[in-house]
């Protein structure tokens, strides 16, 4: 185990990876599907079809990448090879991915489902292995916080660099033909990309060995994970978290347009406003974590999440500016959780490898992603079928006022009692820093006096390069 500190550059480097990752998976989830069904023509249904058999095959691919990364031995480490071997192909899938070759309908939705899982599959062997490296980069608490703030800071400044820049390049690449437009911005989305993972790959150090290697089987692995119930809890977190946040997230434009009546160029800026508010309070969540423990700061923001979102739900009508403050503060709440809920997914697995002897980070990342991806599934399955139970009409410049209520629950008293269930299983968590120090302790003495078993694969040395 090491307690070493971690350099800003590293720290950087590290946020660059995840700002990597989101050059792709943000400009899918922002533009994919009008790409598909705009541009390049094909049906809504098929596209639908596409998304939701990817997430399926992910249940699969998820456990399975973080195991065989929990098995990979290499003079790198276990998990950053594959920043160093999969981002060429990925970028060259995502450049694939936004081109349209001229065929025919079923030809072209069978190579849409071709380049979209083909690229989702290479996301999946770059994003599990980057988002071990915060359990393994330091075992010191508040410097795992600050490796995840610097995290989210830089993706938050991705998330506002393809809001306000993607379809103005667009426009400005493609002169009137968007297909070439979405393709070449596309390509130097990814090729900027690129050179971000190969940044993180270049600073980063993985500094956290388990005490012995492991040879168990997949399933074995699997069962060992299943009976940490500190990590199931984190599951329950992870799914809450994304699902307030996207539900939020894709309410946030209906709430702007119909129920503000803002007009295109103020819809940008109330958008932006709420990712600037998230970066800061990403940028704070270390401060607070100095003065109290991060299981509670996580706790009341949530509280204070819930409070906000039931207060702008009775703010409803009024001034624009005064609505402004209260998404704002909302925003800057969820920054501050959410470096912390990282955080405590390692905490949650070097619980597990204290109560079972058994190091398997690539595997319970796994688990927390795929849950961060059906809480992201059931944010746009539930906002879809209130919208289209409230009467909701795409090509309506006004909605009746079912369409409005929902569009307002969607923002406000849904996600407060999504925060109400996050935050009470924050409450059941039972790994507080205090267990985290003993945790530490106690591997760090066994890690003294264990030795490698004879058919074991030499430890690494994580400082080579």
């Amino acid at each position: 185990m090491s307690h070493d500190s971690v350099t800003r550059r590293e720290k950087l480097g590290f946020g660059m990876g995840d700002a990597a990752n989101n050059m792709s998976f943000a400009a899918v989830v922002m533009y994919l599907s009008y790409f598909y069904t705009n541009i390049y023509g094909i049906s809504p249904a098929a596209v639908g079809t596409i998304f939701i058999a990817m997430r399926a095959i992910d249940a699969i691919t998820d456990p399975i990448m973080g195991m065989i990364a929990d098995r990979t031995y290499s003079r790198w480490g276990r998990f950053r090879p594959y920043l160093l071997w999969f981002p060429l192909p990925l970028t060259v899938s995502c450049i694939l991915m936004f081109t349209t070759p001229d065929w025919g309908n079923t030809a072209k939705v069978a190579y849409a489902a071709g380049t979209y899982g083909v690229m989702s599959l290479l996301y999946t062997a770059v994003n599990i292995p980057y988002c071990s490296l915060g359990n393994v980069i330091t075992d010191n608490n508040q410097e795992r916080v600050s490796c995840q703030s610097y995290r989210f800071v830089m993706v938050g400044v991705v998330y506002i660099f393809l809001t306000t820049c993607v379809l103005p390049l667009t426009q400005l690449i493609g002169q009137g033909d968007d297909a070439m437009g979405f393709q070449i911005t596309m390509a130097l989305v990814s090729v900027v990309a690129l050179g971000m993972f190969m940044f993180c790959f270049a600073n980063v150090r993985e500094r956290i060995v388990p005490s012995y290697e492991q040879r168990r089987s997949f399933v074995a692995s699997l069962a060992g994970v299943a009976r940490n119930r500190q990590w199931l809890i984190i599951l329950a977190i992870t799914f809450f978290e994304a699902l307030q946040f996207f539900m939020r997230q894709g309410a946030t434009i209906y709430y702007a347009q119909y129920v503000m009546g803002l007009g295109t160029a103020l819809i940008s800026v109330f958008m932006t406003t709420g990712v600037v508010a998230s970066i800061l309070g990403t940028a704070t969540s270390g401060f607070y974590t100095q003065w109290m423990q991060k299981k509670w700061v996580f706790f009341y923001s949530s509280l204070l999440l819930a409070a906000f979102s039931v207060a702008l739900y009775f703010a409803t009508g009024t001034n624009a500016v005064f609505v402004g403050v209260l998404f704002f503060i909302l925003n800057y709440m969820h920054g501050i959780g959410a470096p912390i809920s990282w955080a405590m997914m390692s905490d949650a697995d070097d619980y597990g490898e204290w109560q079972s002897g058994e190091k398997n980070t690539g595997t319970t990342i796994a688990g927390n992603l795929f849950f961060l991806k059906m809480g992201l599934a059931a944010s746009g399955g539930i906002t879809g079928y209130l919208l289209s139970l409230g009467g909701y009409q795409a090509d309506a410049a006004q909605q009746g006022e079912a369409a409005i209520f929902v569009i307002v629950l969607l923002l406000t008293l849904i996600p407060a009692l999504v925060n109400l269930l996050l935050a009470a299983a924050i409450w059941a968590f039972g790994v507080d820093d205090r267990l985290v120090v003993r945790i530490r302790h106690d591997m760090d003495a066994e890690s003294a006096v264990t030795e490698p078993d004879g058919d074991g694969e030499p430890a690494y040395d994580s400082t080579n390069r």
